[in-house]
């Protein structure tokens, strides 16, 4: 099990990356027109680069939602390859089954 604050740390990282996230779309477009000025898009760079630093997507990390084991995680399912095992062994997903040849 995750420390409550590193999964708190991370909760509060998506929600910053989902507030500037249409900044940073109209900032990246500018920053990627060719036909921009290179004044503008040097103005843009300044400014992208001045938004918070957790707001970038490149700085989340995929996590179990039941346990917050950053390592192992399953992106379909949301969960880590320990948690998965045990509730696909239930019986709880549906179509999943032990692998058997």
């Amino acid at each position: 099990m995750a420390k409550v604050a590193v999964i708190n740390r991370d909760l509060k990282r998506r929600e910053t990356v989902k507030k500037y996230a249409a900044r940073r779309a109209e900032l990246l477009v500018i920053i990627n027109d060719a036909n921009m000025s290179d004044e503008d898009r040097h103005s843009a760079r300044i400014k992208l680069q001045m938004l918070p630093r957790n707001s970038s997507p490149v700085r989340l990390r995929n996590r179990c939602s039941l346990t917050g084991r950053p390592r192992g995680v399953y992106s379909k399912f949301g969960l880590g390859r320990g948690k998965l095992r045990d509730i696909a062994m239930s019986g709880e997903i549906p179509g999943m089954i032990k692998a058997s040849w």
